[in-house]
């Protein structure tokens, strides 16, 4: 029997009225951030960059597709593993869908990773995707963007993630999503970088369980994720 209170249908709809005046204030105040993370400063990207992809080499330029806005998603997947995090391969089947759509509002989706080029295209080919995905095994794309880092930082605990050292995230390869804009010049700018829990917004599944009566249900994990298995290999 739940413990839960139990209430009339004209309670529970006063209870469900006044929860909605405070969600549409939550939409509000996501609107205001959103905007203003638009209007952030940008930075000038003066580095060339040259990724092994489906095409061969490609430049960071190249990976606009020709259009003027580029969603970089950095998968975990380094260049002495072959399979994918099983978090970011979560991410993954949430935005490889969503790609087509993107497309139609000029913005170009790619996905990054430091393994070689040929692990990279095996495990989406597993994993059933279709977003391209380049790998930086021979750039500093990552080292620059602070997704990757050196058996040295973890040793000595100075891993520099999500825009501080924290103790919790010392690993070599760490997610993120970083966005850049091409103008007509040609020139690329880095726009904006997320981490850390700034990446669970763009995973519905969350979203879903947000709102079920037993929420995320991760308080006895080990850590926040930790029930997480790559879609092809749950129990069931």
């Amino acid at each position: 029997m739940t413990d839960h209170p139990v209430v009339t249908n004209s309670e529970w709809l006063n209870a469900r009225t006044q929860l909605l005046a405070k969600e549409k204030e939550f939409t509000q105040l996501r609107d205001e951030l959103a905007r203003e993370i638009r209007e952030l400063p940008w930075e000038r990207v003066e580095k060339e960059y040259v990724f092994n992809g489906p095409s061969g080499k490609e430049s960071l330029a190249d990976l606009f597709a020709g259009r003027s806005q580029l969603l970089v998603y950095h998968f975990m997947l380094g260049a002495d593993t072959a399979e994918g995090c099983p978090a970011c391969s979560l991410l993954a089947d949430h935005y490889d869908p969503s790609i087509a759509h993107l497309n139609q509002r000029d913005v170009t989706f790619v996905t990054v990773s430091r393994g070689n080029y040929a692990s990279l295209e095996a495990y989406k080919k597993r994993m059933g995707w279709n977003f391209k995905w380049v790998s930086s095994e021979h750039n500093d794309f990552n080292w620059d963007y602070k997704v990757s880092f050196t058996s040295e930082d973890v040793e000595k605990g100075e891993v520099s993630y999500n825009y501080s050292t924290d103790s919790a995230f010392q690993m070599r390869e760490l997610p993120g999503l970083s966005v850049f804009f091409k103008d007509t010049d040609g020139s690329i700018y880095h726009t904006y970088s997320t981490y850390s829990r700034g990446l669970d917004t763009f995973m519905g599944i969350y979203r879903f369980l947000d709102i079920v009566p037993k929420g995320r249900d991760e308080s006895d994990l080990p850590f926040p994720m930790a029930w997480v298995r790559r879609h092809d290999s749950y129990d069931d």
